[in-house]
């Protein structure tokens, strides 16, 4: 069973999203927003009870890294060197079609990505607002502030990451606000808010949290976020620190509870919680932030395209079409029990032959190719198939609901960030250098069974694209390392441009917003 912070997220996201405007700039919302109503903070966050709500409002967005067919992971995926889009066709999704082509336009780009994101934003403003005036707790009202706070910063990175020119709103509008001329700032200042919100938020984060209280966010995972925000701007220093505090002695266990797990292969499974036992796959010692999924919400069609479903949309997207265990009874047949997907994000040939001889290498990719030759599965080829599919998020039987449609409630989670992730982003600030960079390069490649290399940045980058490879980062670190021009130039990418994504047409109908360069 999923923690009781979850259990609530759907009716919470419902009241929030109708009760707070959407920050997106376009016509047809706004018109929505104007019969739905928007309130003011003197009718909600009067309590402990709605103040929750409000908050739990405010954490469902994170579904966007795994959720829907607009996720983070799989668009991000497919602009990468490691993944092509796949599906179907070459018109299967328009959106991860361009993105992995860099054919994207305003027109193709999908505007879930803007709006979303500002959706939750929206939500954190009502609540940092309106919470100081609520009858509660003063403590608690303090922590619900500062989880509020650090899913803003955590919002407007990611998209400062995926389009770079943005408004910087921190308040929600009131009826006599002009909403088709808020301006775009310059990153600096949206990373300069990013930095105050996280500095404000720690010294009022639990250090740890417990029961089911898992997913929420803790000293920690704002110190990781910060960490990575730094890194971002080349403040190697200030990266350096936070993710020291945050990691600890490499390979062991952090102040905040973190060690990296065992197995690495039981990072990319999902348990059932029997008797109040809960899931041990979810909330784990390396999991840092954590984006919640759920078998128990009943997500039918009717939700899809509309941000409800709870389920991790990763899972059939990237499993093979129509697969086919051959010969079941078989005892030999070891051919994985797979739900038949939609075969996005196949593997490059790229990344299978530079992780081939990795202990990673199965957790991390399916090879039909091989399973097809022994005679032991088949499937039907995918746009752009190389008979090579991602496997951290493979939809295996044991992981689909009995409840709604199967495709919208699986159940695994999506770690934002884990510990693994912030031991390379620690030896990156580092800048590859020095005995703790040193130290943290080992504990990685110690986990699975690798020896010791001599610690560099292109040991550090290489460490990254095997350690991380499918959990939609890679995009995002060429882009940082300077490096996308190079490394993503066969798929046509072009400097100066596919950077960032173009903003979507709607945001700029009416609006003083300016687009992106070149598109």
């Amino acid at each position: 069973m999923k923690n009781k912070f979850l259990k609530i997220s759907i009716a919470a996201s419902f009241l929030v999203s109708v009760s707070t405007l959407n920050v997106a700039c376009n016509n047809d919302t706004l018109e929505e927003k104007e019969y739905k109503g928007a309130f003011a903070g003197d009718n909600f966050f009067r309590n402990e009870q709605e103040c929750f709500f409000g908050l739990v409002g405010t954490y469902d967005v994170m579904r966007k890294y795994a959720g829907g067919f607009e996720n983070m992971v799989t668009f991000f995926n497919a602009a990468s060197d490691d993944f092509y889009a796949g599906g179907g066709s070459a018109t299967d999704g328009a959106g991860i079609q361009g993105a992995s082509s860099f054919q994207i336009n305003p027109t193709t780009m999908p505007a879930s990505y803007w709006r979303d994101y500002y959706q939750g934003i929206a939500r954190a403003n009502a609540l940092i607002l309106n919470a100081p005036n609520a009858s509660m707790d003063e403590t608690l009202k303090q922590r619900f502030i500062s989880e509020a706070k650090t899913l803003r910063a955590m919002y407007y990175f990611d998209l400062l990451r995926v389009f770079g020119n943005i408004p910087l709103i921190l308040k929600p509008f009131d009826a006599t606000d002009d909403f088709y001329n808020v301006p775009q700032v310059a990153p600096a200042q949206v990373y300069a808010q990013i930095e105050k919100d996280l500095t404000e938020a720690l010294p009022n984060l639990p250090m740890t949290v417990s029961g089911e209280q898992k997913g929420r966010l803790t000293q920690g995972a704002a110190k990781a976020l910060l960490g990575k925000v730094y890194l971002y701007q080349n403040k190697k220093a200030q990266a350096a620190a936070q993710f020291a505090d945050v990691n600890g002695t490499p390979g062991g266990t952090s102040q905040y509870g973190y060690k990296l797990l065992a197995s690495y292969d039981d990072l990319w499974k999902a348990g059932v919680a029997l008797g109040g036992t809960p899931d041990p796959y979810e909330f784990t010692s390396e999991s840092i932030i954590e984006a919640s999924h759920s078998d128990q919400g009943k997500s039918d069609w009717g939700f899809w395209g509309q941000g409800k479903d709870e389920g991790n949309s990763i899972c059939v997207m990237t499993a093979p079409r129509s697969y086919n265990r051959i010969s079941q009874t078989n005892p030999a047949n070891n051919a994985p029990d797979i739900v038949s997907g939609w075969a996005f994000n196949t593997v490059t040939t790229d990344l299978f032959n530079f992780m081939q001889s990795d202990p990673r290498v199965n957790a991390t990719i399916l090879n039909m190719n091989a399973l097809k030759a022994q005679g032991k599965a088949d499937y039907a080829p995918a746009y752009k198939d190389t008979g090579y599919f991602l496997n951290k998020f493979m939809p295996t039987s044991d992981k689909k609901s009995t409840l709604g449609v199967t495709e919208l409630n699986y159940r695994q989670n999506y770690m934002v960030i884990r510990l693994a992730d912030t031991y390379l982003m620690e030896a990156e600030a580092l800048n590859g250098t020095g005995s703790r960079a040193q130290a943290l390069l080992d504990a990685v490649r110690a986990r699975v069974g690798l020896a010791s290399v001599p610690v560099s940045m292109q040991a550090i980058k290489d460490e990254r694209r095997r350690e991380l490879a499918g959990e939609g980062h890679r995009f995002f670190d060429l882009v940082r390392w300077g490096e996308a021009s190079t490394k993503l130039a066969s798929k046509g990418f072009v400097a100066g441009k596919n950077e960032i994504m173009p903003i979507p047409l709607g945001e700029l109908t009416g609006t003083i917003l300016k687009q992106n360069p070149g598109y």
